[in-house]
């Protein structure tokens, strides 16, 4: 009896041992590829508990999350023999476990060299300027090419991201001057382009003052007034040449003897005779000299 109970006690253990061996609990973020006796069972264990038979099933856990790998730096030369140094990553996701497991050994490291061989490929394909200003449209392209060997391993390509273009030195600096060029020829043109504005409105302002002389006047007082508020100084300003011949003309119109400005004086008459000064001067001689009076002696 003692036996009996001994060896029912034994199977109960080893019940217990084989149901304990036997079950799994898969998570929400995995799936189970079973291999029975070495052959992969075609059903994929969904989340939850589940069964095994002892010593003879084997499974093996897919995660099914979106994986973010790094894709290391590449060097590579471009299409405009440019040498680069280029960095990316990828993001991806097993959608079929049974492929991601069956067909390849080590679906992460595959991926990892078929991106990092891409990458190489899109450097060589690709300018300098496309590296650094048209990055959506590499990325698009290095996505299809990573697609197209993943696919049959039951890898979806979620999206790949180049993070970073690191250019040589010299390259930096030639940049540097290139954009300070540029940076200053749309300098000289802005300033060009206003003083052709300003030359403009100027001339406009010219024509305006000339229909209107009293408008320089105006002009004139108004920059007296404003450089006066400004600042107690000496001001020294030309005289106007507008002024000076509204003076003339206006002496003239009351003596029409004072000559104007720019108008020579007329020739005296050819019939009068015009004293020689020799002649003058012995006049001056033999008249007698004027009769004095007596002087008061104080």
């Amino acid at each position: 009896m003692d036996v009996l109970l001994i060896v029912l006690l034994a199977l109960v253990v080893l019940v217990a041992l084989g149901v304990a061996m036997s079950f799994r609990v898969v998570k929400q973020i995995e799936r189970g590829v079973v291999f029975r006796l070495g052959r992969a069972q075609p059903e994929v264990r969904r989340p939850g508990p589940t069964m095994l038979v002892p010593f003879v099933d084997r499974m093996k856990r897919v995660n099914m999350q979106v994986a973010t790998m790094p894709v290391p730096a590449q060097d590579g030369i471009t299409r405009d023999n440019v040498t680069v140094r280029v960095d990316a990553v990828v993001y991806f996701r097993v959608h079929d476990p049974m492929r991601a497991v069956v067909e390849v050994q080590d679906y992460q490291y595959a991926i990892s060299q078929v991106a990092q061989t891409s990458l190489r490929s899109i450097i060589g394909k690709s300018e300098l300027d496309d590296l650094l200003s048209n990055r959506e449209q590499l990325n698009q392209g290095l996505e299809v090419m990573l697609d197209s060997p993943a696919a049959p391993w039951g890898i979806e390509i979620d999206r790949v991201e180049i993070k970073d273009v690191a250019l040589p030195e010299a390259m930096k600096r030639s940049m540097s001057r290139q954009a300070e060029a540029e940076r200053e020829r749309r300098s000289r043109v802005i300033t060009a382009d206003g003083e052709f504005q300003a030359s403009k409105k100027l001339s406009q302002a010219a024509a305006a003052m000339t229909a209107t002389p009293g408008a320089l006047q105006l002009r004139l007082m108004q920059t007296m007034v404003e450089v006066a508020a400004e600042r107690n100084s000496t001001l020294v300003l030309p005289f106007p040449v507008e002024l000076l011949r509204y003076f003339e003309a206006a002496a003239h119109a009351a003596d029409p003897a004072v000559p104007r400005a720019g108008i020579p004086d007329p020739e005296p008459a050819a019939d009068k005779a015009v004293p020689d000064s020799a002649a003058a001067a012995d006049g001056a001689i033999l008249d007698p000299a004027p009769v004095l009076g007596p002087v008061p002696l104080d």
